[in-house]
C-alpha cells in the first residue's frame, strides 16, 4: 500500500503538521468509519467520515464522527439550500476522484464545498480518510478545517 495519495500531497504542500496510519480495511464491514477506529484502537468520535452528498443538486463534501449519521436538514442548512440528499456511490467516485472506502476530503478531482462536524473541532487531534482504502491521516481538525475552507456546521442527525 502506498502512503503517497493525492491528498498526502496536497497536505504536504500545505506544511500541515500530518501522519499517516495504515489498518487493515474490511470491505464487508457494515460500517468502514467504525471498522476503521476499532483497527485504529481510537474512539469513534474521533475517526471521522468522509462523504459525498448533493445539495440543492450540487456537489458537496462533508465529515463527520463515524458513529453518527448526517442529518439531511442540517446539511441543507449549513449550504444554505433547501433540500440534501447522499451521492450515489458511482458520482462520489467520480467526483471526488477516490473510491467509496478511501474517499478523502484532500486532494479530491474538483474542490467543492466542505462542511465538517463542528463537534470534531473540540478534539486534540483526529483521524480522515488518507485517499485509499485502509489508509487514515491523523491531523489537528482545526487544520483539516483551515485547509479545506471548511465551514463548521451541527450535521449529525439527533
Amino acid at each position: 500500500m502506498s502512503k503517497v495519495t493525492r491528498a498526502t500531497q496536497m497536505l504536504t504542500k500545505t506544511g500541515v503538521a500530518f501522519s499517516v496510519h495504515s489498518y487493515d480495511y474490511d470491505p464487508d464491514a457494515d460500517s468502514i468509519g467504525l471498522q476503521a477506529a476499532d483497527a485504529l484502537g481510537e474512539p469513534p468520535s474521533r475517526v471521522l467520515k468522509t462523504l459525498m452528498a448533493l445539495v440543492d443538486g450540487k456537489p458537496v463534501c462533508v465529515i463527520v464522527p463515524s458513529d453518527h449519521e448526517v442529518s439531511m436538514k442540517k446539511l441543507a442548512a449549513a449550504f444554505n439550500g433547501k433540500s440534501a440528499q447522499m451521492m450515489k456511490p458511482a458520482d462520489a467516485e467520480r467526483s471526488s476522484g477516490y473510491k467509496v472506502g478511501g474517499i478523502s476530503p484532500f486532494g479530491q478531482m474538483r474542490k467543492v464545498r466542505t462542511a465538517i462536524e463542528e463537534t470534531a473541532l473540540g478534539a486534540d487531534y483526529v483521524y480522515v480518510n488518507g485517499g485509499q482504502r485502509g489508509l487514515q491521516i491523523r491531523l489537528a481538525p482545526h487544520d483539516a478545517k483551515t485547509v479545506l475552507e471548511a465551514t463548521a456546521a451541527a450535521l449529525v442527525a439527533a
